[in-house]
């Protein structure tokens, strides 16, 4: 049976699942150069490239087209799909949500439909195993958050702007949010105090702090570009309060990482609530958490009271491949998707 890559082309990550025969046979997550250039994404590709059999099958989809490299996201989508044009002589196939899988040509042509659709190919596979769940993907950077009702993705928003506005998509990521983006104020010694409003330190530190950050998950250099130990963090997260670690302190920085941990938490409870009474899904059915960050959708199932599943425990992979694979969901999903797509038309 001819292998199937599934891609997940990011801004920041190129992530790719290898599956044969419904079995998932690699999972990979290759960092994007950082540099403010669209070639950062052929870098990332030729690395990808390298683990790919030959012969294989492939699956697209992709948030890349929102870097600031382009100047809009139909010629980051156009980028796009020539670079896997060209790496898989036109072969490959490109998600476009409810439109399905497109060629390199109706793929350039219906570009909204096809940019940020990653989470779709999440929730369709997920709509295929379960028939009512919530699926939270927290990444680095943002969560999605979608409904499935009766089997079928009752998502009511399509692009980011109308997702951003019905709390289907939250800017908010368990590694490179701001922490200002976060609340305003923290506790210390014993009251309230405002924060500033620079990028002194991200969520990255506060998970780091409170334990909780995997490792792995943060690639990234650092706002101060100096190390990511816990004192640094720390430092960091002191700054934001106008203060140096020496004066504030370890554990109440600890303190602080808390608060804002919490903070985070509760904006996705939140929108995640609003979604569940609005589809008016059952209590007994689970939220599926997926991304580096889905730990903090282990953490709004406890407080909902509801059933948790890892994305991975929904696929056929190797224990040793289930992080990788909750990480890099979207890429199983749109390849999973793929090669059921390709079994039916086979029939």
């Amino acid at each position: 049976m001819t292998s199937v890559i599934g891609w997940d082309l990011g801004g920041a990550n190129l992530k790719l699942a290898h599956l044969a025969g419904g079995c998932l046979v690699q999972v990979a997550q290759i960092p994007c150069p950082v540099r403010q250039e669209a070639s950062k994404f052929d870098s990332a590709l030729e690395q990808g490239l390298l683990i790919c059999p030959a012969g294989a099958a492939h699956a697209v989809t992709m948030t890349g087209e929102l870097s600031d490299v382009f100047a809009d996201r139909a010629e980051g989508v156009a980028y796009l799909v020539d670079m896997m044009r060209r790496a898989t002589d036109g072969e490959a196939l490109f998600y476009g949500g409810e439109a399905g899988f497109l060629d390199c040509l109706r793929a350039v042509e219906r570009s909204s439909e096809v940019a940020s659709a990653n989470w779709h190919a999440s929730a369709a596979l997920i709509a295929q195993l379960l028939p009512d769940a919530l699926l939270i993907d927290v990444g680095t950077t943002t969560t999605d958050l979608v409904p499935i009702k009766a089997g079928q993705v009752a998502a009511r928003c399509h692009n980011d702007g109308e997702r951003l506005a019905g709390n289907e998509l939250i800017y908010t990521g368990a590694v490179r949010t701001p922490v200002m983006a976060v609340t305003r104020t923290a506790p210390f010694n014993g009251h309230m105090q405002r924060i500033a409003a620079e990028r002194f330190a991200t969520m990255a530190d506060v998970w780091r702090l409170v334990g909780e950050l995997p490792e792995h998950a943060d690639p990234y250099p650092t706002p101060d570009l100096k190390g990511k130990s816990t004192q640094d963090s720390a430092a960091r997260l002191a700054r934001m309060l106008g203060r140096d670690l020496s004066d504030a302190g370890l554990l109440a920085m600890i303190d602080v990482a808390c608060h804002f941990a919490a903070c985070q938490v509760a904006e996705i409870e939140a929108a995640a609530e609003a979604l569940l009474a609005r589809e008016v899904i059952a209590t007994e059915a689970p939220l599926i958490g997926a991304g580096f960050g889905r730990f903090i959708a282990l953490q709004v199932a406890q407080k909902l009271g509801r059933p948790y599943y890892d994305f991975a425990e929904l696929i056929d992979c190797l224990p040793e491949a289930r992080d990788m694979t909750a990480v890099c969901a979207a890429a199983v999903a749109v390849g999973l998707l793929a090669e059921r797509a390709r079994l039916q038309e086979a029939v």
